[in-house]
């Protein structure tokens, strides 16, 4: 916690208690009411790294007109897509920090560094975490023309057939780790095929004309609600509700580390700490509400509601851990 200006980490609850401690003590009162009255003043652009219909795309416009609504501005959603969420990224880190240019941000954040020889920004340094919103497990499914019916099934054509296709919305995404981690707990060669984004990933899927994937259950789940594709395990530690019958890939004898995609906000370096409060309070807020929250599960998501302090810690840990896993397999992009 921090006082003054500062944030108070914790939650909906916390960010209450927090404000109202800071005003019956007549403490930080001057700095909260300038910045909160102060900002925003103009319309806030919300950078999306992946394309329109895919489920960063989703997480994005769940937050469109909410946000608007206590913002008093208008949230205009960009979707920059490609390379990975490093266009949008990029963009973001070098925008001024005045809390009008902001990430929709997807767990490839804590992942690109370990992948990419370089990138044109530092993934510590050049942003300011704000909240990390809901995760999403990601799913191994298949076309529904595909004869399988079970993992196995899978495994066993795919050793007959070596180099079998797999999509993947990107190069050093969550489902491109579980390709690779798959490949290697399953002693099957596949074919990693990356492409711009969920949405192309997943058409490919459907259309037959690749046959599996391993995707985010939030980009996917219409899709099998609708017969269109069939998912034949979780690859996260539990089964959802919205997915009834389906097993973890540990159930059908193929576990791999949870690789479970994340999304959140963050901001430029240096984005004044009640801007990050303001930000971070309202969704929080918003995740104290049955009504959201029942949004990101019926999408297949799981509401987390982590502050600031929280999500920083998050993406420091995970890029040590991403950095590990890509060293064990290999994953590189020139």
């Amino acid at each position: 916690m921090r006082t003054g200006c500062g944030w108070r980490d914790g939650g909906p609850a916390g960010m209450r208690a927090g404000r109202r401690a800071l005003l019956a003590a007549g403490l930080g009162l001057p700095c909260l009411a300038h910045a909160e009255a102060a900002w925003p003043e103009k319309p806030v652009r919300l950078i999306v790294g992946f394309p329109a219909g895919g489920p960063t795309d989703f997480a994005a416009r769940l937050l469109q007109d909410p946000l608007q609504q206590a913002w008093g501005q208008p949230l205009v959603i960009e979707n920059r897509a490609g390379a990975s969420q490093i266009i949008a990224s990029e963009l973001v880190a070098k925008s001024p920090p005045d809390g009008t240019t902001l990430l929709l941000t997807a767990s490839t954040h804590t992942s690109n560094h370990a992948i990419y020889a370089r990138l044109p920004y530092d993934t510590l340094r050049d942003f300011t975490p704000i909240v990390l919103i809901y995760a999403s497990p990601t799913v191994l499914f298949v076309g529904p023309n595909q004869p399988w019916r079970s993992v196995q099934e899978l495994v066993t054509a795919a050793r007959t057939s070596p180099g079998m296709a797999s999509s993947t919305s990107g190069n050093g995404t969550s489902g491109h780790f579980a390709i690779e981690m798959f490949m290697r707990r399953a002693g099957v060669e596949l074919t990693p095929v990356a492409y711009r984004g969920a949405a192309p990933a997943l058409a490919d899927v459907v259309g037959g004309r690749v046959p599996m994937t391993f995707s985010t259950l939030s980009g996917a789940l219409p899709l099998a609600r609708e017969g269109r594709l069939r998912a034949l395990a979780i690859a996260g530690p539990r089964r959802v509700s919205v997915l009834p019958g389906v097993p973890t890939l540990e159930e059908a004898g193929f576990a791999i580390p949870d690789t479970s995609p994340w999304y959140g906000l963050a901001g430029p370096a240096g984005l004044p700490e009640p801007i990050v409060r303001r930000i971070a309070g309202d969704v929080l807020a918003l995740l104290g509400r049955p009504d959201f929250v029942r949004r990101i599960e019926d999408q297949g998501g799981i509401a987390i509601g982590e502050g600031p302090e929280a999500f920083a810690a998050r993406i420091r840990r995970e890029m040590a851990e991403n950095a590990e896993i890509a060293r064990a397999a290999n994953i590189r992009v020139e």
